[in-house]
């Protein structure tokens, strides 16, 4: 599958097949993170990969009791280092995690985009130094819905040539 294709097909899945992600696919989803653009090459992302079944409850509790975070066979924690990139540092992270969306959805997995939680509590479960920011949690898993396309603005609403173009 291309990139254009996974960007066409993925969805925000909120239900998951209870199975683990092999580690051989895992690690292709991980290594696209760990390709992706930064700043100056600061590279100020560290993630944890969660696959232990309480903890992965215990996340889905932090994250506002949203359950089906839980139900993923994997939850990547994105955090980034504000003293490697002071300006920069969540807007790379979020690159590095968009390339992990885009590869488990070219893999034929799901995942959905995690900022509600309780940033603390993510810090306390999975020991997390203060000084780091939680920028988002991203459940991996089979999906076990197939969600339809949601409505996107034409181009001529959202891109403008030259200069900015009134509505």
């Amino acid at each position: 599958m291309d990139v254009l294709e996974a960007i066409r097909i993925r969805r925000s899945i909120r239900k998951y097949r209870p199975e683990p992600i092999p580690d051989e696919k895992l690690e292709t989803i991980l290594e696209a993170a760990r390709l992706a653009p930064s700043a100056a090459n600061r590279q100020p992302w560290r993630f944890v990969v969660v696959e232990e079944r309480q903890r992965r409850k215990a996340l889905a509790k932090a994250a506002n009791d949203q359950t089906f975070v839980g139900d993923a066979g994997a939850i990547v924690v994105a955090i980034s280092d504000p003293e490697k990139s002071a300006r920069w540092h969540e807007k790379d992270t979020m690159i590095a995690l968009e390339h992990m969306v885009l590869a488990a959805t070219a893999l034929g997995y799901g995942t959905c985009w995690i900022g509600a939680f309780d940033e603390d509590a993510v810090k306390s479960l999975l020991k997390i130094p203060a000084k780091m920011k939680v920028v988002a949690l991203l459940p991996i898993g089979m999906p076990d819905e197939k969600p339809a396309p949601r409505r996107r603005k034409e181009l001529s609403e959202i891109f403008f040539r030259e200069e900015w173009q009134p509505s």
